[in-house]
């Protein structure tokens, strides 16, 4: 299908703008991908596929673990950073272009499959449900991490969506894969036990500017609704939009400090 085709590869530029590496510094939420692999208590040789796996969240802590990891990003950009990530941490890791409607891995491949706000932005759920579970071995397990429809990050979303071309009815919204029920739909059937919990994480940053510049500057949606907004006069409105919602954020001393709330799902396959 065509318009499947132009989704994906317009998700292949989006993501390849900014810096994404860099935002994850900034929000330290390169550490949710640490604290995926000690939740799933990882271990040495392992098979583990980090799916739509971005710079390395979850990959990078399963190699220095000791498993054997491949990690799959539709984004050829996402992958040489997260090369580069590899080799200072030390660790080795298969760095695979690829779709997550699509894994280009064998059934029953892996005894964990990993997913840190990745699968999120794919645009079938279900087929990627399909796919994560075709990968996973007898007894694997699945970690899953996506931000919640009703956190401030989904309300954050939701402002940029409102300033992007809208999708085709096919694509999923990505915070449905944070909604517990939905996700219960999705691997109905699948022969899967799971288990859910909402986490926070605190994302902090020097001031509401820092937030708003944070995102604008390096989250690929961001960067992408602001030069759309720029272009026919919205910038002030998303802008605006952007800093009340993190101004409802800050500290008395002026930090923004955001309870970035997701939905962690941890499941086993019988």
């Amino acid at each position: 299908m065509q318009q499947l085709i132009d989704v994906k590869d317009a998700a292949r530029s989006v993501w390849a703008r900014g810096d994404y590496d860099a935002m994850l510094r900034t929000e330290g939420l390169y550490a949710v991908g640490e604290e995926l692999v000690h939740r799933l208590d990882v271990a040495e040789g392992e098979q583990v596929v980090d799916v739509a796996c971005g710079t390395g969240n979850a990959a990078i802590p399963a190699a220095a673990a000791g498993a054997q990891v491949t990690a799959v990003d539709l984004t050829p950009q996402m992958l040489e950073v997260a090369r580069r990530r590899a080799d200072d941490a030390g660790v080795r890791v298969d760095w695979v272009v690829g779709d997550a409607e699509e894994l280009p891995l064998p059934d029953g491949y892996a005894d964990l499959v990993l997913s840190t706000f990745g699968c999120m932005f794919a645009p079938r759920h279900e087929v990627v449900a399909d796919e994560l579970v075709r990968v996973l071995a007898a007894d694997g397990r699945l970690g899953l991490c996506a931000w919640t429809p009703d956190g401030v990050f989904g309300e954050f979303f939701r402002i940029v969506a409102g300033h992007l071309p809208e999708d085709p009815e096919f694509v999923d919204p990505p915070l449905a894969l944070g909604d517990e029920f939905r996700v219960r739909e999705l691997f109905e059937g699948a022969g899967l036990t799971l288990a859910f919990e909402r986490a926070t994480f605190e994302v902090v940053h020097a001031s509401v500017d820092a937030a708003v510049a944070c995102y604008a500057d390096n989250l690929g949606p961001v960067t992408q609704a602001r030069e759309l907004a720029t272009a026919d006069g919205r910038w002030p409105d998303l802008h605006a939009a952007l800093t009340d919602l993190f101004a409802r954020q800050e500290r008395a001393d002026g930090r923004v400090v955001v309870p970035a709330e997701y939905l962690l799902v941890t499941g086993r396959r019988a």
